[in-house]
């Protein structure tokens, strides 16, 4: 899988930083919740999320910058049921955008049981600390959509540099919570707020070293 690392500003939170003269890479997780903390709700529901056309150009303008896309199995049989379809399922401006983007873009799945993917893909049986930094080292910046249990993982084991995390102005009343809980206390640097029109809140957060 070739990785083509795209052109960021050292001003773009989404840019990838050089240590001297070693391009770091760096995996970034992407989640929107409610305010009570869930990714789902109590019967899976993911039918609250509010994007407005300013969220939704942020969140086009952010998965633009990633070389890759990395996923869970549970959230990857949700991606890869909806989006090679998706102009099918959505007449939604972002959908509609977002589509094509999804279908080119190179992808990783972390999964004990999955052995191939379609779509440009990558699967991650075994190794997987080790193989998400041999990318890393490469220089690629990794985009992790949602899913719990993969990204307190790898949140346990200090991979993910930064985590923006959409509050939406809801309460679910129970569900998924954002994160498979870590096993350890991981302390983090607030690096950015943003409200966007549709009272979506970013909290930008980065690994403190």
């Amino acid at each position: 899988m070739d990785i083509v690392h795209k052109g960021r500003s050292s001003a773009d939170p989404t840019h990838v930083a050089k240590e001297g003269s070693l391009l770091m890479g760096k995996i970034t997780h992407f989640v929107h919740q409610s305010l009570d903390g869930f990714i789902e709700g109590p019967n899976g529901e993911f039918d609250w999320p509010r994007m407005d056309g300013e969220l939704s150009a942020y969140s086009q303008a952010l998965t633009d910058s990633a070389d890759m896309f990395l996923y869970g199995r549970r959230v990857w049989d949700m991606m890869s049921g909806f989006w090679p379809r998706a102009e099918e399922f959505s007449t939604h401006e972002h959908d509609l955008a977002f589509a094509p983007v999804w279908r080119k873009a190179s992808k990783v799945v972390v999964s004990s049981t999955l052995t191939e993917a379609d779509w440009n893909t990558r699967v991650i049986n075994t190794d997987v600390i080790e193989q998400l930094t041999d990318l890393k080292n490469s220089g690629a910046h990794l985009l992790l959509f949602g899913g719990s249990t993969l990204a307190g993982y790898l949140t346990e084991h200090g991979l993910i540099d930064e985590y923006q995390i959409f509050v939406h102005p809801v309460v679910l009343g129970g569900g998924k919570p954002v994160f498979a809980a870590p096993q350890q206390r991981i302390d983090l640097t607030l690096a950015e707020t943003r409200t966007f029109d549709s009272q979506v809140v970013l909290l930008r957060h980065e690994r403190t070293r």
